[in-house]
């Protein structure tokens, strides 16, 4: 697999260091962010950007579609009681928030299930739709698509995102004959499916293996979805190394990860609104953040309402507070963990 020149492999041999990048390897444990490598940061609003009353929209990269520069995670409407969760993914509809994230395999279906009953009474319409799926073999994601489609209580997923692409074996399966890209594009085909996409936020490598690994077959993903903050610039960094490889795709950027979890708040080096307004200052189309309480539609709504790219030195200076906290990953846990592999942990979901 072919490695950028101005990344490099930082393991306690240097040594084994030299050998291991001279074979174009990059163990996951070794991998750091060259931070002489430029940050892919905007100098002016994006190209069609818009504005609706409070709410940018960005283009979807070749797609055409726009989307709402912050997104609803669907992962954290298993928190809040179901009546509180459908209210919220309402009220961020009715604010102009029309892109949903999910994923099969979220609190073992209950965050999709709760969205759909949330999509009822036309706000379906509203919205741009995305889910993923595990599988990575053609009859697996056949099974989890459909299943995902009844639970949404929809007939078509507007992106459908390839989930957890932690290994170099997750490229090579779902490419495979028989693999879930066959499923994935025979759904596009019957009208279940959009747009296809992918996802991961364990190694940079390991995203552009599954492009590489596109590339070689002849397809384009629309979309690309990574851990987007504050830490990455300083450690295993997808901003580095991934999103100038999806800007030159057309790729377009879905920016998750951003508070991770709240752990970044932890650090105390930075408030959530920064959080936001940095991730917003990368080239990403959207920017995919938990919303279990009110409160988090709120914050994520004004940091849009205030949000002006940040320039290189308030970046720099960011970027400063955050390096020490940032440099052994602690608070980026599912990079250097497998707390957050739902994959690893239930090896089945892949079939």
């Amino acid at each position: 697999m072919e490695i950028s020149r101005r990344r490099f492999l930082q393991t306690s041999s240097a040594t084994v260091a030299a050998s291991l990048a001279a074979q174009g390897l990059s163990p996951l444990a070794a991998l750091a962010a060259d931070e002489t490598d430029p940050l892919p940061l905007l100098t002016d609003p994006p190209a069609g950007q818009t504005r609706h009353g409070d709410m940018l929209y960005r283009r979807l990269g070749r797609t055409g579609e726009k989307v709402s520069l912050v997104g609803v995670g669907g992962a954290h409407l298993a928190g809040p009681s179901e009546e509180e969760a459908i209210r919220i993914v309402r009220t961020a509809l009715d604010r102009g928030v029309n892109f949903l994230d999910n994923c099969w395999d979220y609190s073992g279906g209950k965050c999709e299930e709760r969205m759909g009953k949330a999509l009822r009474d036309g706000y379906r319409a509203k919205a741009f739709l995305m889910t993923k799926i595990d599988g990575r073999d053609r009859a697996t994601a056949a099974r989890q698509i459909d299943e995902s489609l009844a639970r949404l209580g929809t007939d078509h997923l507007d992106l459908l995102q390839h989930h957890e692409i932690l290994r170099e074996s997750d490229a090579d399966r779902i490419f495979a004959p028989g693999g879930a890209m066959e499923a994935v594009v025979a759904a596009q085909k019957a009208g279940k499916v959009r747009f296809i996409g992918f996802t991961g936020h364990k190694d940079p490598s390991m995203h552009l293996h599954m492009f590489e690994t596109a590339d070689k077959h002849g397809f384009h993903f629309d979309t690309v979805q990574m851990p987007l903050n504050v830490m990455d610039a300083h450690f295993r960094s997808f901003a580095r190394a991934v999103v100038p490889a999806a800007n030159k795709r057309g790729t377009a950027v879905l920016a998750m990860k951003t508070l991770a979890f709240g752990l970044i708040l932890k650090s105390n080096t930075a408030d959530p609104v920064e959080c936001l307004h940095y991730a917003m200052s990368l080239p990403v189309a959207t920017v995919i953040t938990g919303m279990d309480k009110f409160e988090r539609l709120d914050q994520a709504c004004e940091a849009v309402r205030t949000f002006a790219p940040l320039d290189k030195k308030q970046v720099a200076a960011l970027l400063d507070r955050t390096r020490e906290a940032a440099a052994e990953g602690k608070f980026e846990k599912y990079k250097i963990s497998e707390y957050f592999d739902g994959t690893t942990k239930h090896p089945e979901w892949m079939g």
